[in-house]
């Protein structure tokens, strides 16, 4: 195999033997044509190379003339130059489309094949930039597609979640009076050096943070006074250093400012199957009497 060094400065090749005997018949190359022979590094006059001496000597010696015959220059690209990757266009475009996510996902893959195969084209693809941006955008794009769907299905949720937990007959009334006075008890700790209210007149001690005496009535125990009792050992507590599962509020029927534990709960629940209970981070749950155990009643 040769490359030879055409008028114009460039490199052809590599070529065989037979191309190079086609390019001194057609006067392209002649003996003061630069050759270098493959597993050499110098460069040769091509007539002092014997194997191409019979076909020198039936040509005439033109000037020498840079090879065609569909050859391309070593490390030189076709007459055209390189075609735009379009892998990489159409990253760019899924990606600023990508509102509906699917279109995004498929951008940041197109646009990760696509700088495959211009690396490994040898300049034959250009498009780089293009690749790269489409990626970007894709993936700004899905993110951006992200936060807006969980915009619309968070509150969705949990809007669904709350009417599961307080939208069922004689539950709802008496679920959302324990979320008023846990969120009472909240402020209470607001307006005291973040702390929660003693036992003895923790009823007396929210009502002002309350729409009425009425919020403790159970409604299915309308006779009693307060339906509802108070955890003794989070009395005087910092209210932020004590973990959030933790019961702050219970169904009892101890009257008002009833405080106490596990012991005071109501034997059987008010509300068919389970009971309603209060905790430390506001949140209100339905437990069920095996459930009762589990519970966390230590700051």
């Amino acid at each position: 195999m040769f490359k030879i060094l055409g008028s114009d400065g460039k490199e052809y090749g590599p070529i065989d033997a037979t191309v190079v005997r086609e390019w001194i018949r057609e006067r392209r190359a002649n003996g003061k044509t630069r050759i270098q022979v493959e597993g050499h590094a110098d460069w040769v006059e091509l007539g002092s190379l014997a194997e191409f001496a019979p076909d020198l000597s039936a040509a005439t010696t033109p000037p020498p003339l840079p090879p065609r015959l569909g050859a391309t220059p070593a490390g030189a690209t076709s007459a055209t130059g390189p075609k735009t990757s379009g892998m990489a266009i159409a990253s760019l475009v899924l990606g600023l489309v990508g509102f509906c996510g699917v279109t995004a996902i498929i951008g940041m893959i197109l646009g990760l094949v696509s700088l495959i195969k211009i690396g490994k084209s040898n300049g034959q693809l250009k498009g780089k930039g293009l690749a790269i941006s489409g990626m970007i955008v894709s993936s700004v794009m899905f993110f951006v597609f992200l936060a807006a769907a969980a915009g619309v299905l968070l509150p969705a949720l949990s809007k669904a979640r709350y009417q599961r937990q307080y939208d069922r007959p004689q539950y709802s009334d008496c679920g959302v009076n324990v979320k008023k006075i846990a969120l009472a008890i909240r402020l209470y700790a607001d307006e005291h050096e973040g702390k929660c209210p003693p036992a003895a007149q923790w009823c007396d001690d929210v009502l002002p943070n309350l729409d009425g005496r009425q919020i403790f009535k159970c409604p299915q125990r309308r006779g009693a006074e307060s339906a509802y009792g108070f955890n003794a050992k989070l009395a005087g507590r910092t209210l932020s250093a004590i973990p959030p599962d933790t019961v702050i509020i219970f169904e009892t029927d101890k009257g008002w400012n009833a405080t106490g534990g596990e012991s005071e709960v109501v034997t059987s629940p008010p509300h068919g199957r389970n009971f309603v209970f209060g905790f430390a981070d506001g949140s209100v749950r339905e437990i069920t009497k095996e459930e009762l155990a589990e519970l966390r009643w230590e700051p």
